[in-house]
């Protein structure tokens, strides 16, 4: 896909730190869930500043979404996009991502490392095909949680939520182990979809290959 250029119609915080970024969809734009583009503003110095985005949205939706950390104090395009506003445009490039769905199992996302996720399953509750898939999400505090209400009317109990930086009576507290996998995990015999900060992927996947899990299992994507 050559660069498209897409106008945005909604711009709002999805939690104290993220944007949820709603913009026109070009027709001839096609991504399978979990796939995502190069985005960069269209504004004087910063047309050449792409960062990879994944589409949150919809395959068939007559609308493109993303959701997007944002980082204040730094000096850099989630930081400008704090400027931006309905009307504003975008310029995308190609798609791409390892991440899609190959079968049922266990999604483990650390911060934004959910997103590649939240299509996904969107597209499988839409066609009643959630089944047993179980999403482990790790943040630092419960204001951090991305969609925590949508995630847990689509996964109910196979939602599970660990805080590192906060004690919560409805939370487990602390980091993802592997005693907390097996705590969590039932069946090792689907597929584990795997996206966070490098140091828990590295940690996470350690700690699957320890059971025996098989690498052709795990499907993994960093940011």
């Amino acid at each position: 896909m050559s660069e498209q250029y897409v106008k945005i119609t909604s711009i709002e915080k999805s939690t104290h730190d993220t944007l949820r970024i709603s913009c026109e969809k070009p027709a001839n734009l096609k991504f399978k869930p979990g796939q995502a583009t190069n985005v960069a503003i269209d504004t004087e110095g910063w047309r050449e500043e792409a960062r990879p985005f994944t589409f949150t949205s919809l395959p068939d939706q007559d609308y493109i979404e993303f959701i997007i950390k944002t980082y204040p104090s730094h000096e850099g395009v989630t930081n400008k996009l704090l400027d931006l506003k309905a009307g504003d445009r975008l310029i995308l490039s190609d798609v791409y991502g390892s991440i899609t769905y190959k079968g049922e199992g266990v999604f483990i996302a650390g911060g934004s490392g959910i997103t590649p996720f939240i299509s996904i399953l969107r597209d499988l509750h839409k066609k009643g095909k959630t089944g047993n898939n179980k999403l482990i999400f790790a943040n630092k505090t419960k204001r951090d949680i991305i969609l925590k209400d949508e995630l847990e009317n689509m996964l109910g109990d196979n939602f599970v939520n660990i805080l590192s930086d906060e004690k919560s009576s409805y939370h487990s507290h602390g980091f993802i182990t592997k005693d907390f996998l097996k705590q969590n995990i039932e069946d090792y015999s689907g597929f584990f979809y795997i996206c966070g900060p490098p140091p828990m992927m590295e940690a996470v996947e350690e700690h699957l290959h320890s059971m025996d899990v098989e690498k052709n299992s795990i499907i993994k994507e960093s940011f």
